[in-house]
């Protein structure tokens, strides 16, 4: 951002994360929530690095009139995802774990936590989206969140990628790991008004083309 300042660009897009949201804050999040307390322990770190992108880009709108926004999505995925089990993200994880139990023939597959905690899941051709109508449309100061509205729970996403696999063995929980922040459900009426960005993937079309991709790249 400082090098972004000192040879003048016209305008910066800073790209943060939920994950900078309080564990408790109210459903769905609204920005004016994002100092209400301190991110999920598990996530602190990583929310809290990007929160600091935002007080940076609003000082600096403030000390030298420099043009950076602020977006805040939600969980990302799609086709291109990151599938490497050790460092892979809920949807992908999932989707390489019913896939391989699927051709394995296994009779069970075994997750983290109780399946209980609830996310909002964007997908990346509509978060990319959200990003060009933001970097034409939007030039404030306060953040924005970009997301659908729509949450569910790790159980259910765990059946619907199930389900969209044709794994028909059952899933077990670990309740011995950690669930993670119990709720995630942006409020995303500002992105709505402020640039005219409305989410358009169906979260089952999203999986179904992230199963798809993912099944003709795995080599």
């Amino acid at each position: 951002m400082e090098y972004a300042r000192q040879y003048k660009l016209e305008k910066f897009i800073a790209v943060g994360t939920v994950c900078a949201y309080p564990k408790f804050a109210p459903i769905p999040f609204k920005e004016s929530d994002l100092w209400n307390g301190y991110p999920e322990e598990t996530n602190a770190p990583y929310g809290l690095a990007k929160k600091m992108m935002l007080v940076q880009a609003q000082a600096y709108r403030e000390q030298y009139g420099f043009n950076a926004i602020f977006l805040l999505p939600v969980n990302l995925y799609g086709p291109g995802d990151n599938f490497d089990p050790e460092t892979s993200h809920v949807i992908p994880a999932l989707v390489r774990k019913c896939v391989d139990a699927k051709e394995a023939g296994l009779e069970k597959i075994t997750l983290w936590g109780d399946g209980s905690p609830t996310r909002e899941f964007l997908y990346v051709e509509d978060a990319a989206n959200g990003i060009a109508l933001a970097t034409e449309r939007y030039g404030g100061s306060e953040p924005v969140n970009l997301g659908t509205g729509k949450e569910i729970t790790i159980r259910d996403l765990a059946t619907m990628i199930a389900d969209e696999v044709g794994f028909g063995g059952k899933i077990a929980w670990d309740a011995t790991k950690p669930n993670g922040q119990p709720r995630r459900c942006l409020d995303v009426s500002r992105a709505k008004e402020s640039f005219g960005f409305a989410a358009k993937t169906s979260l089952r079309e999203g999986i179904k083309n992230t199963i798809a991709w993912y099944r003709s790249h795995r080599d």
